[in-house]
């Protein structure tokens, strides 16, 4: 079971998940803060990855003075955990819950809800 993470955290780890590289650099994410309107001081950024690292999301090789990051858990991974986490909590575990409440509540564009009738469709003809 994956830990919960903190927004702040979560918002370092979409950077990490979205870079292309293999590891990411510490100014790489000080960088991509900034740019996304949340920057972020140095000693705030070193306690946030000690944090990711201890919680089983990132591992880090010291190369001379600087810390190469690499993700434990993939972003699927994450979103599977935390939709599970969020059913069980919210809907009992039942996904149909979850779905009636979307197209019940209006809350699903027009194309979503075709592109969820073909996604149900097609797991159907899988089964």
């Amino acid at each position: 079971m994956l830990h919960q993470i903190s927004d702040a955290e979560l918002e370092i780890m979409k950077i990490v998940w979205g870079n292309r590289s293999e590891v990411t650099l510490f100014p790489y994410i000080m960088e991509e803060l900034a740019a996304r309107g949340k920057p972020c001081q140095k000693n705030t950024l070193i306690v946030l990855l000690s944090r990711l690292m201890n919680k089983g999301y990132l591992s880090a090789k010291k190369i001379g003075r600087r810390n190469e990051y690499t993700t434990l858990v993939s972003e699927a991974e994450y979103q599977t955990a935390q939709t599970k986490n969020f059913l069980d909590k919210i809907y009992e575990g039942s996904a149909k819950g979850l779905v009636s409440n979307l197209i019940m509540g209006d809350l699903l564009a027009d194309d979503e809800y075709e592109e969820l009738k073909k996604l149900l469709d097609k797991g159907e003809r899988n089964r």
